[in-house]
């Protein structure tokens, strides 16, 4: 860390934490109506009419966490109606992503297809629904292509002549506003405040921005999943030992079980455990989801140690290939090796006659341009500045990689790679509770509000102590200027554990939080970084 970092007073945190809010702190009664959405009226009599005349209705998702949740919001929402509809969430190794031609001859007989949370790349999936006179309702929230499907309607906010007013939404909050415009156009009475407890686990895992309308869905969702009486958040609370929810709980534990189920089998079993309908349900689901999530987090953390051990750390950009790495936890592999080198990654492992793979960024450099220099050489491709996925023939490889080494140095020359979090420095001196309370009232914290980090120079290191049945993390008191303050790091290497001693001094970069045991209170750092 050899950046200069903005010495910090209460009024400055303030000032930096508030400029993320540039409307405020906004409400459920600020949400926009469901009609400023291109084609919902359209869409909302389409379904009533096919209500009315007890026609089939399939509801189409997706395997992470947003499809899985805009799937379970249509499902109980039908329920609530009363009407049967069927669903499918495709099966990310025999489907693929989506509506695709693959999945049509797997879907019962229809007259209506909905899709959340995809469909709006779906062009030749469209053109087989209209030959068999399906009518086509897409819900989708992804960048609009050049080529858009044929469809009856398509909801999706990023279309260029929709007067939605906020373009970074998930497609959970989609189907909400969907199933809200389908009430009313109904006159039922249904209240679409409970399913945003459901919506709530979608922003979060699907990284949207922690503000706007985003912010206020959230809070009003964790408010209600603290309080929900739905077996699946009961079970949950129960094995977790929890009475209420941060953004934090969803992020890193909730949305991992919840995505394991997609990335290593099926995503309905992630589906059935949040539709279920009692507690007996519910336990046996979430016991089958932990187990997945424990195969992935072994997976995972064997595929990283492989690909940062072939790794090239000169690269500007990383992009390592693997032979027969589960291409279920490739995303998650490329994040933590994007941390590890502080650089962009593309992990990319062998897919019949081609690299399959995903990239993420690391500090402001834009990866989707970044890689879009290089599309002669891939055979599909999509994404966003922080995240893509990527298929290219196995011949090319070695071009795609001097290209985008080459388009870095255009590119990416001028990119931060320091970590965008930390917001300036602290003394330990400074940590107290009037700080914590300040960061506390802009929770929840994510994407676009992450939480705030700071950078504390030349802090002594008093006592260090392992914990952990590995012994993989580690407490530490630090001293500055007699005031001593506890810390925690998760993860830590042998390499770092040899080189943090007791006597010697050093940097730390940490975010701030509170610790309950046995009744006592005290402020810890949760260190990211020595």
């Amino acid at each position: 860390m050899h950046r200069e970092f903005e010495k910090l007073t209460l009024e400055r945190i303030e000032a930096i934490l508030s400029q993320r809010h540039s409307e405020g702190f906004l409400s459920l009664k600020d949400l926009p109506q469901p009609q400023l959405f291109k084609d919902m009226d359209r869409a909302s009599k389409r379904i009533a009419e096919a209500i009315k005349e007890s026609q089939n209705i399939t509801i189409i998702g997706d395997y992470d966490v947003d499809g899985v949740s805009a799937t379970a919001i249509m499902r109980l929402f039908f329920q609530d109606l009363g009407y049967p509809v069927n669903w499918i969430i495709p099966n990310r190794f025999r489907h693929g992503y989506g509506l695709s031609p693959k999945l049509i001859p797997e879907i019962p007989k229809s007259d209506l297809i909905i899709t959340v949370d995809n469909g709006i790349s779906a062009v030749e999936a469209s053109k087989i629904c209209a030959d068999m006179g399906i009518d086509l309702i897409i819900t989708d929230h992804h960048i609009v292509p050049k080529e858009s499907p044929k469809a009856y309607a398509i909801i999706n906010q990023k279309q260029t002549d929709c007067n939605f007013p906020y373009p970074e939404i998930c497609g959970a909050q989609i189907a909400w506003y969907l199933c809200a415009s389908i009430k009313n156009e109904l006159g039922v009475d249904i209240d679409m405040k409970k399913y945003l407890q459901i919506v709530a686990l979608a922003i979060i895992a699907d990284i949207m921005p922690l503000n706007g309308i985003n912010r206020a869905m959230v809070i009003s969702g964790l408010k209600i999943l603290s309080k929900s009486s739905m077996p699946f958040v009961q079970a949950y609370r129960e094995l977790k030992g929890v009475n209420s929810f941060k953004s934090e709980d969803i992020a890193f534990f909730l949305a991992p079980i919840l995505n394991s189920a997609g990335r290593l089998e099926d995503a309905s079993l992630a589906c059935n455990y949040i539709c279920s309908s009692d507690i007996f349900e519910a336990r046996r689901a979430l016991s089958k989801l932990i187990d997945m999530n424990e195969r992935r987090k072994s997976l995972e953390a064997d595929i990283t140690e492989e690909a940062i051990s072939i790794a090239n750390p000169k690269d500007s950009v990383q992009i390592i290939v693997g032979k027969d790495w589960h291409e279920g936890v490739i995303g998650i592999v490329a994040a933590r090796v994007a941390r590890y080198f502080e650089r962009p990654t593309i992990i990319l492992t062998k897919n019949g006659d081609e690299y399959k793979g995903s990239g993420r960024s690391f500090g402001d450099c834009n990866l989707f341009e970044l890689v879009d220099s290089a599309r002669e050489y891939m055979s599909r491709f999509g994404g966003h500045k922080a995240a893509v996925g990527l298929s290219l023939p196995i011949e090319n490889i070695d071009k795609f990689r001097a290209k985008l080494i080459e388009s870095a140095k255009l590119l990416c020359e001028n990119s931060r790679y320091e970590d965008p979090d930390i917001i300036g420095e602290l003394e330990l001196s400074d940590i107290d509770d009037e700080l914590y309370y300040l960061i506390e009232r802009f929770e929840p914290f994510g994407e676009a509000n992450p939480k705030p980090k700071f950078i504390s120079r030349g802090v002594e290191i008093l006592n260090r102590k392992e914990m952990g049945s590995e012994g993989n993390h580690m407490s530490f008191d630090f001293s500055q200027n007699r005031v001593v303050l506890r810390g925690v790091k998760f993860k830590i290497s042998e390499s770092e554990k040899a080189s943090l001693y007791s006597g010697s001094r050093a940097d730390i970069v940490y975010t701030i939080s509170e610790n309950i045991f046995n009744d006592n209170r005290t402020l810890q750092l949760m260190i990211d970084k020595i």
